[in-house]
């Protein structure tokens, strides 16, 4: 990869606050997206989601449910280690908007009735993450370091 690409993906001129906001966000990912591709956490797995996924009309219904879990569980790794963490942001971000368009916009803000707060309160914090870059404590700053070198 060439060093103008590696700046242009993981430069950043924030400092740590990123790594107070990627660390929580990253481990809810991570959860969330072990739910959808394992099972995890009383989570129903990639057949039981994407069941649920074909009924609500996002199909095919596997298929949407490993992009969702995908894009949650490794994208929160990726907000975890500060690695990549503008494309996983992005990404991620891209997720949290089809869940509140496909599944709770109707349902109102509280997620009390299942509502797109949580979902609005990730995709904030996934486009602040999009903006800032991963900050100084970050694999991505090792990696524009090591590539300004």
């Amino acid at each position: 990869m060439s060093n103008r690409l590696i700046e242009s993906i993981a430069s950043t001129d924030a400092g740590l606050a990123p790594l107070a906001l990627r660390l929580p966000v990253g481990f809810i990912f991570i959860a969330h997206g072990a739910q959808k591709l394992f099972g995890w956490f009383g989570g129903y797995g990639l057949e039981g989601t994407g069941q649920w996924l074909g009924s609500i009309g996002l199909a095919p219904g596997y298929l949407m449910a490993l992009l969702a879990g995908g894009a949650e569980f490794f994208g929160g790794l990726a907000l975890v280690l500060g690695l990549l963490v503008r494309p996983a942001a992005a990404a991620l971000a891209f997720a949290m908007l089809v869940a509140i368009f496909s599944v709770h916009i109707d349902k109102g803000l509280f997620m009390a009735n299942n509502g797109y707060e949580f979902a609005l309160v990730m995709f904030a914090a996934s486009l602040s993450l999009l903006v800032s870059g991963a900050g100084r404590a970050s694999a991505d700053a090792a990696l524009v370091a090591a590539a300004r070198d």
